[in-house]
């Protein structure tokens, strides 16, 4: 085993598709990933590549039908999640593995007080009294930065803000100290100081509860800010995998190099702007893909040997990419 122990996750060809009436739709097509005990891995790409399903196939909430974990192994802390019953599933979620949504209203149930929601976590996992757990909810929602905690235990999600719903969620996935957050898109609903402020929470309280961070975004920007380690995602493959100075330094893939262009930069000359450069043509439909590599169709360096299907180059030491340009 050796040096098994301080993977916290590690995936293995995980395959999910969605079998629909137009027909199967690959979402997840044989993903690696490798979580180290307090590391934090960006996961990055477009909607529809795949980033979400990952995440939902950790937790086991893929929708069944038409949903299907059909091959590959999720290993956690040593078990084998695909293994574990339903109720089993049950016991880890919330209490060892933790998923924070880019929709608060879609955890958050409008018809109870957050206190009860945050409660009802504690009681369940941790087996605490209603008044302990009630007092560690207030505790919760003042360590996520959250003013007048006693007071806001007693309201409803709609008569929060959306950034305070956001730092509600986020109590509650923490309530437990898990050793895995999952956060799916956490601040695109957000305005760009509350984004700042939620990112930095996420940061600080990774740094105090040593927990490791799985950052599911489009925006290689909020990448910067978090992560340790990025893959990068399109069409259910990873096609770049590295450390995050490596993905800004000197990204390899040509889609990567796509995502970088289109971020908005101020440069020198009088805060003039420089024409973002969009990556022609849209992702693919997951029912429909380019044979061989998945970017070929909008890739500007294709060559005949792009019908084949690249394999992950290592092009420097821990340096990923899944292109033939590097062969």
């Amino acid at each position: 085993m050796g040096n098994e122990n301080h993977f916290l996750l590690k995936m293995r060809g995980l395959h999910t598709y969605f079998f629909t009436d137009e027909g199967v739709a690959k979402a997840v097509d044989g993903v690696d990933l490798e979580l180290e005990d307090g590391g934090t891995i960006g996961l990055v790409g477009e909607s529809g590549c795949g980033k979400t399903v990952t995440a939902l196939s950790i937790m086991r909430l893929v929708p069944d039908p038409p949903g299907k974990i059909v091959q590959g192994e999720i290993s956690f802390q040593g078990t084998d999640l695909l293994t574990l019953s339903e109720a089993e599933m049950r016991k880890i979620r919330g209490r060892f593995i933790s998923m924070i949504f880019q929709e608060p209203m879609t955890s958050l149930n409008p018809v109870f007080q957050i206190g009860d929601q945050i409660s009802e976590v504690l009681r369940l996992h941790e087996r605490m009294s209603r008044k302990e757990a009630w007092n560690r909810s207030i505790e919760m929602l003042k360590m996520v930065g959250i003013p007048a905690p006693e007071r806001r235990v007693l309201e409803y999600p709609h008569q929060l803000s959306g950034g305070m719903r956001q730092r509600a969620m986020i109590a509650m996935a923490l309530a437990c100290s898990p050793k895995l957050m999952i956060a799916d898109e956490p601040t695109t609903a957000l305005d760009v100081t509350i984004q700042a402020q939620i990112l930095e929470l996420i940061n600080r309280l990774q740094q105090e509860k040593g927990m490791s961070v799985i950052l599911i975004t489009h925006n290689l920007g909020v990448i910067a800010e978090t992560a340790r380690k990025v893959a990068v995602m399109y069409a259910g493959r990873i096609v770049e995998y590295t450390d995050v100075r490596s993905i800004f330094a000197s990204p390899k893939h040509p889609y990567t190099q796509g995502l970088l262009q289109s971020i908005p930069r101020l440069d020198e000359h009088h805060g003039r702007k420089e024409r973002l450069e969009a990556i022609p043509g849209l992702v693919p439909s997951l029912l429909n893909l380019p044979k061989g590599c998945k970017f070929s169709n909008r890739c500007k360096y294709v060559f005949d040997r792009c019908v084949e299907e690249p394999p992950l180059i290592e092009t420097v030491p821990r340096h990923l990419v899944r292109c033939w340009l590097y062969e």
